[in-house]
């Protein structure tokens, strides 16, 4: 959500709309203007169709279309990815996607057709604002996932969970940030050329184009919203820096869950320290978050109040904080930010050690090592996924029901809108046909055989004739 020019903007899936506010009255009474609609026929997923909107000062809206894939796989053949398979090259989903769109703010019912591609190379995109201080587009890039399940031989577990990069980008007009072909590593400092398309983790970007961020944050943390601070509330140290609402992981496993907290990051004379802070911490509520579900809270949408309080949302339930500066200015500096600092040693903030923080690190039987390697990073350790866009398995009818159907799941992946325990989901679901008959045997009795399930056992033989049809 927005506000703009005396509008409230505001975005679904695929829509963006506006309502002219009334001087006095909180709720908009006027009728809603469509903005701009995307036409979805082409798209082929709905990965990263979150239609967040900034607008600069000369008249522009930008608007972001995502990456309907990972990392441009064959969205026919494989659309989640399967281990070892290229990306396509040229990947052509950057022809109307993995970008950022400029449109003329004045005009309603809009296409993606009636804007210009502004910027490419970028895979999703949530948190994004336009910095009047320095006239420029803003945005905090969600990198992609999935290293180590789509190149064992190439990324470990633990380069799993912590790259690549959550990229904080200065977007101008004409950059590319890299994607599919390449990605950021936070700890090498680098451009990285994408396995898909060659790499090995250390092989160096191959586009000497590609346009490095301005600073980079551990992966997966979920960069969901960005403000930058013009209210005077708040220290000096606080004006004109970037505060960055991180949503929390998913896909961490076998390390613990990592980000839920608020970041700020200090600008000087326009440009980031490189440094970036611990504002404000605990909406988990707790530390060592194995499962996604185990977090109370998890942060989600930022926006200052005319007194220059910052107000975060939440995710779960709907809760809003508001946070306030009620101390001596003068007296704020280094005591206050080491407090802050010794934060970055909680499980949910800090580099996890390869193997004391292994969740997982003792043996496993084999159909939860399978569980552990390929479905925990969405449905989690719990078999609650995420109580949004990852359904759960614990009690599910899709689970308990006719074995043929899941098994089919799990061979052919599923793109369609479904029902779980009467809540609807409506996210990819990649094809894991790649697994061995027993395997997939093995996996499919674990989850019918935990999480409060108790259906009947599937065979291998059961997966091999399905896999016949």
């Amino acid at each position: 959500m927005r506000i703009h020019n005396g509008y409230l903007y505001y975005a679904s899936e695929r829509v963006v709309y506006r309502n002219k506010l009334s001087p006095g009255k909180l709720v908009p009474e006027t009728k809603m203007d469509t903005i701009l609609t995307e036409e979805t026929e082409q798209r082929g997923s709905i990965w990263h169709i979150t239609k967040p909107i900034a607008f600069d000062n000369d008249g522009h809206m930008y608007v972001p279309f995502g990456a309907p894939s990972n990392a441009c796989q064959d969205l026919i053949m494989t659309p989640g990815g399967t281990p070892g398979f290229a990306g396509l090259n040229p990947c052509p989903e950057l022809e109307h996607y993995g970008g950022i769109w400029q449109f003329d703010a004045n005009k309603t019912n809009l296409k993606q057709k009636d804007g210009k591609k502004f910027a490419t190379g970028i895979r999703s995109v949530v948190a994004m604002q336009w910095n009047n201080m320095t006239n420029n587009l803003y945005v905090v890039m969600h990198g992609r996932d999935d290293l180590h399940l789509l190149w064992p031989d190439k990324f470990t577990p633990w380069q799993n969970a912590m790259l690549p990069s959550e990229e904080f980008l200065q977007v101008k007009q004409g950059d590319n940030f890299g994607w599919p072909y390449s990605y950021f590593d936070q700890m090498q400092n680098k451009n990285i050329q994408a396995p898909e398309y060659g790499g090995d983790g250390k092989m160096l970007a191959k586009d000497s184009t590609t346009k490095m961020p301005i600073m980079g944050f551990p992966g997966h943390w979920a960069p969901n919203d960005l403000l930058f601070y013009e209210g005077n509330q708040f220290p000096e140290h606080y004006k004109h820096g970037a505060f960055i609402a991180f949503h929390g992981s998913t896909n961490r496993s076998p390390y613990p869950q990592a980000g839920y907290f608020l970041c700020y990051v200090p600008f000087v004379n326009g440009a980031p320290t490189g440094e970036w802070e611990v504002f404000a911490d605990g909406f988990a509520g707790m530390d060592t978050i194995v499962n996604t579900s185990d977090a109370k809270y998890r942060p989600m949408g930022l926006a200052m109040g005319p007194d220059g309080s910052i107000y975060v949302s939440d995710s779960r339930i709907g809760k809003i904080w508001r946070i306030m500066y009620k101390g001596d200015k003068d007296k704020f500096g280094k005591e206050q930010l080491a407090k802050m600092e010794k934060r970055k040693l909680n499980a949910h903030i800090r580099t996890p050690d390869e193997v004391k923080d292994n969740l997982y690190k003792n043996s496993a039987i084999p159909g939860e090592m399978v569980y552990n390697t390929y479905c925990i990073s969405c449905h989690q350790h719990n078999g609650r996924g995420d109580g949004n866009r990852f359904p759960p398995l614990e009690g599910s009818e899709w689970v308990n029901g006719d074995k043929r159907k899941l098994i089919d799941v799990v061979l052919n992946g599923l793109n369609i809108p479904i029902t779980v325990k009467g809540k609807p989901y409506n996210n990819l679901m990649p094809a894991h046909n790649f697994l061995r008959d027993d395997d997939i045997a093995q996996v499919l009795n674990y989850i019918r055989q935990n999480f409060t399930n108790h259906a009947s056992p599937i065979s291998a033989m059961d997966v091999k004739k399905a896999r016949k049809k």
